[in-house]
């Protein structure tokens, strides 16, 4: 048994370490600057108190990776504790008041308590260069996309006819937009004039856009009130969504070379369904080491794949959907599966005898997740390639 527990809340500027004993007493109670220098001086004074202490955190990363870097490097054991279980917990502790002192002392005697908290490792630099990636590649397609629904907005004021016509998902359309925002303009260019300016800059189906942009031109004739305006607000987004469209592009790049650097790689890329960006956002979630999961049905419970039972008195077998689980790993899965189902027979003869027992779609395709990610986690623990005809893929 430690002598001590050193509990942290951490904050983006400072944190707050309250350290107990045996019997929840404080012995140490401090307000630190996230600074290098005033937590090593924290580390320090713990350490007099006790050489073995249990450090513990309700974050794990961003504004906690410099203590968490510093405890790594001088080989403290830490576990981390969720904000939502430190905010449950406070609720049995004297008092309905809430400080940052409350919190460390709740996270401290929760990790003297408990002996379920997850254990923080020292981790591996491709998980967590993959997890950047992909944070930073979902946040430019929540903004393209954003940018696209404006685009659309803006471009129905002045010319719904276009806006109707035009795929916005697609290059060629957008770049149009780029140049011919108005009826006008574009009776004026011609539908000959438009393809070969759109042949120019390389656009797939050049003819085909410059006629559906000139018949919605001749299909609107007049100039609504701040046409010109619009039109250069029209421009002006396009661009930035085409500039978008290269960055995802160049991101994707480098998610891909980072993705194939990892030494299961090609054992998840052996996986139906699973791509480079899904299998990054796998080893992103999973941090590369299923050994922190023990299991498969661990793993599946994380991912938010495995029922949880609800029962209360004489109701029993009762199971639903977790609260709590790993969006993003549900989303490798999920997407992987019903990618799997185009192309993969077993993937695709599992969904249908779940259909036929009466699942719907949604449901039908969960339950093939949930199999595959065990067949994943047979894959990656033996380092075996993907098979076909798994048994494991046949089973009900």
């Amino acid at each position: 048994m430690p002598e001590i527990w050193a509990g942290v809340d951490i904050g983006k500027e400072h944190h707050h370490c309250v350290v107990i004993g045996p019997d929840g007493e404080r012995l140490l109670s401090r307000r630190v600057l996230n600074d290098e220098p005033t937590l090593l001086e924290l580390l320090r004074d713990v350490l007099a108190l006790s050489q073995d202490v249990p450090w513990a955190v309700d974050i794990n990363h961003g504004g906690a990776s410099l203590l968490i870097g510093l405890l790594i490097s001088h080989d403290q054991p830490m576990v981390y504790l969720t904000g939502l279980a430190v905010h449950r917990a406070s609720a049995a502790y004297c008092g309905q008041g809430k400080t940052d002192a409350k919190d460390a002392f709740v996270i401290a005697d929760q990790a003297r308590m408990r002996r379920d908290l997850g254990v923080l490792r020292p981790g591996d630099e491709r998980p967590v260069d993959l997890r950047m990636f992909t944070t930073r590649r979902t946040d430019l397609v929540n903004d393209r996309t954003r940018q696209i629904k404006r685009l659309r907005a803006q471009l129905l004021e002045i010319f719904p006819a276009l806006e109707r016509t035009l795929d916005l998902t697609n290059q060629g359309p957008m770049l149009l937009l780029t140049s011919y925002q108005t009826p006008a303009a574009i009776r004026r260019s011609g539908a000959k004039r438009i393809e070969t300016w759109l042949k120019n800059r390389k656009v797939r189906g050049a003819a085909s856009i410059a006629q559906a942009a000139l018949e919605a031109a001749q299909a609107q004739h007049t100039a609504l009130p701040g046409e010109k305006l619009a039109a250069a607000m029209v421009a002006r987004l396009a661009k930035g969504i085409l500039s978008l469209n290269e960055e995802i592009g160049e991101l994707d790049a480098l998610i891909e070379a980072r993705f194939h650097d990892h030494p299961h790689a090609t054992v998840i890329r052996s996986m139906p369904g699973m791509g480079p960006m899904l299998g990054a956002e796998f080893i992103a979630a999973t941090g590369g080491d299923l050994d922190v999961f023990g299991t498969a049905d661990r793993l599946a419970t994380f991912a938010g794949l495995a029922p949880v039972p609800r029962d209360s008195g004489r109701v029993s077998g009762n199971m639903r959907r977790p609260h709590r689980y790993h969006r993003g790993l549900l989303r490798a899965f999920y997407m992987s599966a019903m990618a799997s189902i185009r192309f993969c027979t077993a993937s695709r003869t599992y969904y249908d005898r779940k259909r036929a027992e009466g699942k719907n779609h949604k449901q039908a395709v969960l339950s093939l997740a949930r199999r595959r990610a065990n067949v994943l986690w047979a894959m990656i623990c033996d380092g075996s390639l993907y098979q076909p005809s798994q048994p494991v893929m046949a089973s009900a």
